[in-house]
């Protein structure tokens, strides 16, 4: 398996799950990682971990989308791996679901991630270099009751993502699309007890990321899709 190519990483929308995962073994790979969230502050424990930086940014919103590449490029150099990672999902029976709530699920679902895409595009193709790494979930491909919202948002992302993979990969770039189809594992939310392994682990999730990073252009996958072992299809 050939090593990465890349140097910094952007990973937008983290939190204390799957993008600390990977802020840690992106860093470990040999990475510079750039954090960005809305409330910063709350990365101060994950960058001083990792050596990364942290950036204040909503990703719905374009002005502080273009700040944020801005902001990177001066501190760390243009980034060359993009994780686009935010999300936001309201629930409830359709015709009681608040429109605004809607709006919001599809903007930082969907759209955040067209708008990080767009920024992050623009330097890579001079380069006919990148990798931009979208995380969907089983809402990608399956809309669940009382769910529109969430599954609006991520069958969009998966569609930007098929897309710009079609057209941005015979220009260099790598553009694929994670199905995390299961829950995930955390302190708050453990393996129920005697089903070892039902949850997936983060650091496993991570770990797939980065061998999406070490692919031979030959052989790019667009799409890739987890689950425990015990999860049904």
């Amino acid at each position: 398996m050939a090593e990465t190519s890349y140097r910094t990483a952007l990973i937008v929308g983290v939190g204390a799950g799957l993008s600390a995962s990977l802020a840690r073994l992106f860093t470990h790979a040999g990475m510079k990682v750039a954090l960005a969230a809305r409330r910063a502050a709350d990365l101060a424990a994950l960058a001083k971990e990792t050596g990364g930086k942290t950036f204040a940014c909503d990703a719905t919103k374009r002005p502080e989308v273009v700040k944020l590449f801005a902001d990177v490029e001066a501190a760390l150099g243009p980034p060359d791996v993009i994780v686009y990672n935010a999300s936001y999902r309201t629930r409830g029976p359709l015709v009681d679901l608040d429109p605004a709530e809607v709006e919001r699920s599809i903007a930082v679902s969907a759209f955040g991630g067209f708008l990080v895409a767009q920024e992050a595009v623009k330097r890579m193709l001079p380069h006919s270099h990148g990798a931009i790494l979208f995380t969907g979930a089983s809402a990608s491909v399956k809309g669940y009751a009382q769910s529109a919202p969430f599954a609006m948002g991520k069958f969009a992302l998966r569609g930007l993502a098929q897309s710009m993979a079609r057209e941005l990969g015979p220009q260099g770039i790598h553009v694929a699309h994670i199905v995390i189809d299961g829950g995930i594992r955390s302190a708050q939310r453990p393996d129920p007890a005697g089903k070892p392994d039902s949850l997936l682990d983060p650091n496993a999730i991570a770990q797939t990321y980065l061998d999406l990073l070490r692919q031979q252009r030959s052989a790019w996958a667009w799409e890739i899709e987890l689950r425990p072992w015990v999860e049904k299809f």
